[in-house]
């Protein structure tokens, strides 16, 4: 028999929920933005971080583990605001803004790579060209500018002034 009172009861202080909630997003999205986009394999990391941080605070919750409906969802909306609170701070400061946002980081110039970028991302020059021949292209000399974009993907512009074909997938980690 299901236990209706239980199932609602809030088992944990809000307040405490709110905090534990608002903590562990910014420790991890301090976390993700150290780790580098290249990670996102997609998607932004803000994204990532809330797919991840929500299945979490509401496993419980749907599962009747350990905790109710109530604090799984005061847990899963303390996440998401901090989500839209983190959007709405950097669109009002630019200074918070490059803490938090991933920028388009330029991996390849005229031909030549960016070695301190592929370092900072952990990428090998194969693992980019590798990514190129997705787009149609066989050689670094094709490439005028190319960028690691915010959500992990390789952004191509040809030495001709062209954009090749777009490529399907992420660089694989």
């Amino acid at each position: 028999m299901a236990d209706w009172k239980g199932m609602f009861a809030v088992e944990t202080p809000p307040l405490e929920l709110v905090l534990r909630g608002l903590v562990i997003y910014l420790v991890l999205l301090l976390l993700m933005r150290v780790v580098g986009q290249r990670e996102a394999g997609g998607l932004g990391l803000t994204d990532v971080l809330i797919v991840v941080l929500i299945a979490q605070s509401v496993g419980g919750g749907l599962i009747g583990d350990s905790q109710s409906i109530t604090d799984a969802a005061l847990l899963a909306t303390t996440i998401l605001f901090c989500s839209v609170a983190v959007d709405a701070a950097a669109d009002r400061f630019p200074r918070f803004a490059a803490l938090v946002k991933a920028r388009p980081r330029l991996l390849i110039e005229d031909g030549r790579l960016n070695r301190r970028v592929l370092k900072r991302e952990f990428m090998t020059a194969d693992e980019v060209r590798s990514h190129l021949r997705l787009h149609g292209i066989e050689e670094l000399e094709g490439v005028r500018i190319a960028y690691l974009e915010p959500n992990g993907m390789i952004s191509v512009l040809t030495a001709d002034g062209g954009t090749p074909q777009a490529a399907s997938k992420p660089p694989l980690a």
